[in-house]
Order: C-alpha cells, then sequence, then structure tokens
C-alpha cells in the first residue's frame, strides 16, 4: 500500500475513532440504576489539612504545561521524563523516542543525530537546523538558527514539551518543525539529593549527581553528569562532561526570576561513513579517510540565562528572559574548522486569559531577538590538526520577530485561534583570508517573512479533542549553509518558506490515549544541504518546489493483566514538485514509514516486556532515487523495578538479534545507481544496566 494511500484512509478514520472511543468511555461511565440500593452514609472525624504547596512560576508543573499545551489548536505533547528514565537515558533518541511527529535517529549511537519534525532539515545527520531547540522557554540555538545536541542533559529534565509547525507560534518559532522546549527540575521538583549510575556495552559509563531544596522564597537545584563510550564503531570514542543548575528568587508575592547556568566540555570523535556493503559485512569499522584525518567533533559551551515572571492578576503574565552563550568548537573534518561563537537573546511575551463580549479569550504578544557574532579559522587537516590556513572569517547573525495570536472562545467547546508572525534576519561574513586565486566571499545578505495562522479546536466530547488549522512557515539559511562546502557559497533564493494545513485529534481516557495528526505543506525554495559522493559537503541549494505531507500517530492503551502498549507511527512522505532535475521524486535523507512500540507487565515488584523499531523500507540516499538503505527491525527487552521507594534499577537490551543495518544516511544529488560511502551503521546487540537512588523532596 502506498504512502498517499495510506493518508487518504487515516484521514477517513481521523475524526470517526476518536469519537467513537470517546462515546464507548461514555457509556462506560454512566451513573448506576436509580434502583440500586445506595449505601448507607459514614460519618468520618474532621481532618484539618493546613498549608500550600509552593507554586514556581518561572517552571510550571507538568500538569499545567499539559493544560496549556491542550489549548493549542494543533500537534502538541509533553513528554514526562520519567517515561524514559527507566532504561539508558544517553541521547535525544532516549528521551523522544515516543514524542509524536518527531523522527530521531543517531549517527552512531552518539548525541549528535538526525532529528526532524515533518522534514525539517531533512537533509542534516549533524548540527541540528530547522527547530527551535530551547532550555526552560529560552532558545539553546544560536543566532543563525543551528544548535547542537549536546547542549542538552536528558537526565537534567523535568518534562519535555514539543510544539509541532506552527504551534509553537507561542515560542516565537518561525520554522517548519516548531519547537522542543527542555523544562528543568526546581529546588521545589526535584528529590534533595539524587544519583544515578549507568553501564553498559561498548564501554558505556554515565553518572549523574543532582542537589535539589528550597527555603523561604529560594529555591536551587544543580546537576553534575559525565559521559565515556568506546561506542559499537571504531573511531567512535564519546566524552562528555556537563553542569546543568538554576536558581529561583521569589522577589514578591506576584514577581519570580530564576538563573541558569550551563557549562559543557564535550568530545566526539567521528567513523564516518561506510558503503552499504561494508555496512552489511563490516559495520563497526571506520572510514578511513576519519581515521586519517582524526576527523571529531570537540566543543566547549557556557551559557548563563535569567527568566522573570510577573503574574499582574485577572490572568495576565508578563515574562521576560535574556541570554548569553560563549561557546569554542574545534572540528577536524575534510579542513579543521576552528569557531568563537557569541550569541546574545532576549526575550518578552505578555499573556491574559480573561474575557471578550461575554466569552472567554486569550491573548498572547511577544518578541524574541537574538544577536551572534562568529569568528572562524579554517586550516588543512592534518593527521587532526591545524595545517596551513585556507580561510579566516568574521561572521555575524541577527534575528528579530514580533508575534501576537488571539484564542476567542465562541462556545465552551469551540475555540478560534487567529495568529501572526513578522521577522527579519540577517546574515553577513567578511573575509579576512582572501588569496590571490582566491574571490572576495564577503556577503551581507537580509531575509524576511510573514507567517499567519488560522486554527480551531472543539472540545465538544468529554477527554477528546479535535483540531484544524492552516499556517505559513518562514526560514532563513544558516551561516554554516551560506559558506557550506570548501568555500562560500551564498544561495541565490535563500528563504525557505511553506504553507502547511494540519487535521487532528487528542484522546485522553483513563484506558486509553492517542494523538494523531494529519498534515500537508507546500515548500518553496526548501533549504537541502548535500554531499559529494565521498560525503563531504557541497552547500546548500534551494529546491524550487516540494510537497512534505504525513501522519503523525501516537497511542498508549492499558490492557488487561496490568500489561500497557505503546507506540508511536509516522508517515513520511516528502517530494520535488516537478522539478526539472527530480521530477516528483522522493526528497533522499529520511524513510517514508517508521515505528516505535513496547510492550510492558507493570507486576508489584518490577516492569518488563519487550520493544520494537521497525523501518520497513530504506531511504534513498539521492535525490535521483537510484540508491538506498534497507529497511530493519530491531528488537529489545527492558527490565525495572524499585526497591523501598529510593532505589530503582534497570536492565535495557537493545538491538538483541544484532542486526546490521543503517540508522542514517548522507544526501548527495545522483549515485548513478551504485554504492557510495552514504551510509551511517546503527549500534549492534548492546546490554546497558542503571541503578538510582533519590532522597525526599
Amino acid at each position: 500500500m502506498s504512502a498517499s494511500s495510506i493518508i487518504r484512509r487515516a484521514a477517513a478514520l481521523l475524526f470517526v475513532a476518536p469519537v467513537s472511543l470517546s462515546l464507548s468511555a461514555l457509556a462506560a461511565d454512566e451513573p448506576k440504576a436509580a434502583t440500586e440500593v445506595a449505601a448507607a452514609p459514614v460519618t468520618l472525624s474532621e481532618v484539618k489539612v493546613e498549608g500550600k504547596a509552593p507554586t514556581t512560576p518561572t517552571a510550571l508543573s507538568i500538569d499545567e504545561a499539559r493544560a496549556r499545551a491542550a489549548l493549542v489548536a494543533g500537534g502538541t505533547a509533553v513528554i514526562d521524563a520519567d517515561s524514559y528514565k527507566n532504561g539508558r537515558a544517553s541521547n535525544l533518541q532516549d528521551a523522544l523516542g515516543f514524542a509524536p511527529g518527531v523522527f530521531i535517529q543517531p549517527r552512531f549511537g552518539a548525541e549528535e543525530s538526525r532529528i526532524s519534525i515533518r522534514g525539517s532539515g531533512i537533509q542534516r545527520t549533524f548540527h541540528g537546523r530547522g527547530l527551535t531547540l530551547l532550555q526552560d522557554g529560552a532558545a539553546v540555538n544560536l543566532a543563525d538558527g543551528g544548535f547542537d545536541f549536546q547542549a542538552i542533559e536528558p537526565l537534567a529534565t523535568q518534562y519535555i514539551e514539543v510544539y509541532r509547525g506552527a504551534n509553537a507560534l507561542e515560542y516565537g518559532s518561525t520554522t517548519l518543525g516548531g519547537a522542543i522546549n527542555y523544562v528543568s527540575p526546581t529546588g521545589y521538583t526535584a528529590p534533595a539529593l539524587s544519583a544515578r549510575l549507568e553501564a553498559g556495552s561498548f564501554e558505556y559509563r554515565r553518572a549523574q549527581a543532582a542537589l535539589a531544596g528550597h527555603s523561604g522564597n529560594v529555591d536551587g537545584y544543580v546537576s553534575v553528569s559525565a559521559l565515556h563510550s568506546d561506542s559499537f564503531r571504531d573511531h567512535a570514542q564519546q566524552d562528555n562532561y556537563r553542569l546543568f543548575s538554576n536558581l529561583g528568587l521569589r522577589l514578591s508575592p506576584a514577581v519570580e526570576t530564576r538563573l541558569y547556568f550551563t557549562f559543557v566540555d564535550t568530545e566526539s570523535e567521528l567513523p564516518g561513513s561506510l558503503t552499504r556493503a561494508e555496512t552489511e559485512s563490516t559495520p563497526e569499522r571506520a572510514n578511513p579517510g576519519n581515521i586519517s584525518g582524526d576527523q571529531k567533533r570537540d566543543f566547549r559551551l557556557i551559557r548563563v540565562a535569567d527568566r522573570t515572571v510577573w503574574t499582574i492578576g485577572d490572568g495576565q503574565t508578563l515574562e521576560g528572559s535574556v541570554f548569553y552563550a560563549d561557546k569554542r568548537l574545534f572540528h577536524p573534518i575534510f579542513q579543521v574548522i576552528n569557531q568563537d561563537n557569541s550569541d546574545l537573546g532576549l526575550n518578552l511575551r505578555y499573556s491574559i486569559d480573561g474575557t471578550l463580549f461575554g466569552h472567554r479569550n486569550r491573548v498572547v504578544v511577544g518578541t524574541r531577538y537574538v544577536y551572534g557574532e562568529t569568528k572562524e579559522f579554517r586550516a588543512t587537516n592534518v593527521a587532526g590538526q591545524n595545517g596551513a590556513q585556507t580561510d579566516a572569517s568574521d561572521q555575524t547573525a541577527r534575528s528579530i520577530a514580533l508575534y501576537a495570536e488571539n484564542q476567542f472562545f465562541v462556545t465552551p467547546e469551540l475555540a478560534v485561534s487567529v495568529g501572526a508572525q513578522g521577522a527579519r534576519d540577517r546574515r553577513v561574513r567578511f573575509d579576512n583570508f582572501v588569496p590571490a586565486n582566491e574571490a572576495d566571499g564577503d556577503f551581507k545578505n537580509s531575509y524576511g517573512g510573514f507567517s499567519p495562522k488560522l486554527g480551531v479546536l472543539w472540545t465538544g466530547l468529554p477527554g477528546t479533542q479535535l483540531f484544524a488549522n492552516l499556517s505559513r512557515s518562514y526560514e532563513p539559511p544558516s551561516l554554516s549553509e551560506l559558506t557550506g562546502g570548501s568555500a562560500s557559497n551564498p544561495l541565490t533564493n535563500g528563504t525557505q518558506r511553506g504553507t502547511t494545513v494540519e487535521i487532528g485529534s487528542r484522546v485522553e481516557h483513563a484506558r486509553f490515549a492517542l494523538d494523531v495528526a494529519l498534515y500537508r505543506a507546500w515548500i518553496k525554495d526548501e533549504l537541502l544541504a548535500l554531499n559529494d559522493p565521498n560525503g563531504q559537503p557541497l552547500g546548500t541549494i534551494n529546491a524550487p518546489k516540494a510537497i512534505h505531507q504525513g501522519l503523525e500517530l501516537a497511542g498508549t492503551v492499558k490492557l488487561p493483566y496490568a500489561f500497557t502498549f505503546r507506540s508511536a507511527y509516522l508517515i513520511n512522505d516528502f517530494r520535488f514538485d516537478n522539478n526539472a532535475v527530480y521530477g516528483d521524486n522522493r526528497l533522499a535523507g529520511l524513510p517514508v514509514q517508521s515505528l516505535r512500540a513496547d510492550l510492558s507487565w507493570n507486576g508489584t515488584w518490577f516492569t518488563a516486556g519487550p520493544n520494537v523499531e521497525w523501518i520497513p523500507n530504506g531511504t534513498w540516499i539521492d535525490h535521483a532515487n537510484t540508491f538506498s538503505s534497507d529497511g530493519y527491525t530491531l528488537l529489545g527487552f527492558r527490565v525495572s523495578g524499585a526497591v523501598a521507594g529510593q532505589w530503582n534499577w534497570f536492565v535495557d537490551g537493545r538491538n538483541l538479534t544484532d542486526e546490521k543495518y543503517a540508522a542514517t544516511t548522507g544526501v548527495i544529488a545522483n549515485a548513478g545507481g551504485r554504492d557510495a560511502r552514504q551510509f551511517l551503521p546503527g549500534d549492534g546487540r548492546a546490554v546497558y544496566l542503571g541503578l538510582s537512588w533519590s532522597s525526599g523532596k
């Protein structure tokens, strides 16, 4: 069955299934007949409870976050960090593997991954783009839109918010993919003391210790973690050290400020890509060129931020945040890239939840400003060290956006949202190294976009929401896309724009939950990054027209005998639209279908069950659609439990059949039907053990 026919059938069932499920639940919850004998009343002694749990407006509780996400007329999700801490919690796939609509696949078991929502950054297998990544509401992205996966610690997270596409308008995101916000624990929500150890295959070792507490109007949280892994493949050693902390100060009953400090020191060897034949025979080997060039990606990041919330009253809130990030990158690849980055960001957001003409009405108005400077030095790669200088430049990026959204409740069950965002971006490069035989690489490029949104949300049945929206997206190129390849390569068209229509539903009942969305996006001048057949970057092009459409489905069902089934399924149907070279071919980079699922039995002493990751068909490595990877099925099994309420443990088995497969691939224009070194093998059979301890709050 083709992807298009699957989408058509899913559309026909989209609204029927949630309504029928909800009606069944209502029938099950009908009151007992009046003829039944009522139980005799029992008089209990009076119990008096005093005190109020402290609240932190700078870090909403997970229930408050879910309530906010449920008001959005589009695809959203809130992921409880406890849902992934019962197994290895090392990279973003461990944390977001079951998030609806999110495709994420590590390149070689590392934190560098391919992450995409609705085809955002479809060709990127490193240094993400096309999404707004946030830490406690402040952008982790650099000013030009790129972001680093290692800048986040999944263990130092309370929950993760996922706002797909234009549903991330409240965060000032303009991208096709939307926004992912990691929310940190605080001194009120985290245990006073906690520690965690993980160990397993490929010399994997991970440790974390955290301290939290509160006294009077002050609370704080600090997490320190370290990771080492030799990894499944040769020349793929990783060492990461992270510190995440925040300090909350209640300045008055209505004003709270929270200070954040982050330190990351990460070193990652890069094993490179193999041919499909090599992936099937010796997936653990590294690309010989990566070994001889000692290719790796090392950086140090220091980030400070502050978020202040003023609860004005009458449903009004004013929020402001500021951050500064300093990053030092050493990156030997086909040449050695040395970068010093400094980024400063400001955010201001006002919201009011009140009434208009006697009806509930919510208004959000905000602005975002980010400015970054990059000093770059490039040299030839001599065994992983700087050789002769090849380039030097000063680069700046600036982004400013204004956004507003109004949600009017026509009835208590029906809300209409109207929003818009205007953005201006600038990219500047001054070439400080211009040999006589090389053209000047200077450029000053400006971009702008206006992105409206219209949405409808209906909650006419208990536990059931139906939604639909129409929106625009806007993405300027990052500096790395403008200077990709071995020399500066400014794009002629630049800005990627899109129009997206989405329909979907969220269902939440005692024994089942469902999140489903169908979308179709018409993309103009899509930013596509290309490599040569040897895997070296050639730069970025604009595809005049493309279509992204798909199905996002995630669900949980509580079965009899204490079993729980959970799954996340994606259809990614991304194509060129009457392209002069590629016709209506599929865009290379992502598989058409992907499924993750697990079945767990929840006993008194432990929880256990199998899990599966299934990619039924492979991924094209070229836009000409002449050569692809193979599909694969990975089987795992996990056992976890708790002891005495303070100790938790797990045993996490992965790829137990030792499948040889390509986790993800590079992208080239035309492979000509020939095998090429564009395949990144996934991990072989592995087992991980974990033990954690926490005291009371």
